[in-house]
């Protein structure tokens, strides 16, 4: 099995109000857009950028926070 190893480089968000978008489908709704920076373990550097709800977002960053609080204990 081959596991491919990614380096966060950047994290990025932003809060907005999206007239339209392909996750909050209705108008003027909040909407968070993130955007991640990481690099593959050839140093090639890949962003990806993706929008969510607000509630997402929420799960998302407590998810993140999680992972941080394990990884500290290495």
């Amino acid at each position: 099995m081959f596991i491919s190893r990614l380096q966060l480089i950047d994290f990025q968000w932003k809060l907005g109000i999206a007239i339209s978008a392909d996750s909050c489908k209705s108008l003027k709704s909040p909407c968070v857009t993130v955007a991640l920076k990481v690099a593959d373990g050839s140093g090639s550097v890949t962003c990806k950028t993706f929008e969510m709800t607000v509630p997402q977002f929420q799960n998302f960053y407590s998810q993140f926070k999680e992972m941080a609080s394990v990884l500290e204990t290495f």
